[in-house]
């Protein structure tokens, strides 16, 4: 069995964390966490979408979590993250277009894209 990288596997789990805060604050305190993010006043629809993709994190960042001492299984997870960070940074950027959403677009699309490559590295690392 190979060792885990120490790095990669830190990276991981920082990730992880960062998912399990923003995908709590996203289905706890749905209003203020997409204030936080830039957006405005949303409708009950945008509401239950941002609880519905903060529930997404929730289990990504918890699935994240638990494969911690399983290189493959933590590789795999840190990958999904990554492709899910990566359809993030797409939808933003699409949210750019919008005068309405162009803050929150230019702010996600940073953080979501920085997250992908970041997570992409942590799962080269584990590979």
């Amino acid at each position: 069995m190979m060792k885990i990288d120490s790095l990669g596997r830190v990276t991981a789990l920082e990730l992880a964390a960062a998912r399990l805060a923003i995908g709590a604050s996203t289905v706890l305190a749905t209003r203020p966490a997409l204030g936080a993010l830039g957006f405005g006043e949303t409708d009950i629809s945008g509401r239950a979408m941002a609880k519905v993709i903060g529930a997404r994190d929730l289990a990504m960042g918890a699935l994240t979590v638990a494969s911690r001492d399983d290189r493959q299984t933590l590789r795999a997870a840190t990958l999904a993250a990554a492709a899910l960070d990566a359809g993030d940074a797409v939808a933003f950027a699409l949210a750019t277009r919008d005068p309405e959403t162009r803050r929150a677009g230019v702010g996600g699309l940073l953080a979501a894209g920085a997250a992908a490559g970041v997570g992409l590295w942590a799962a080269r690392r584990l590979g």
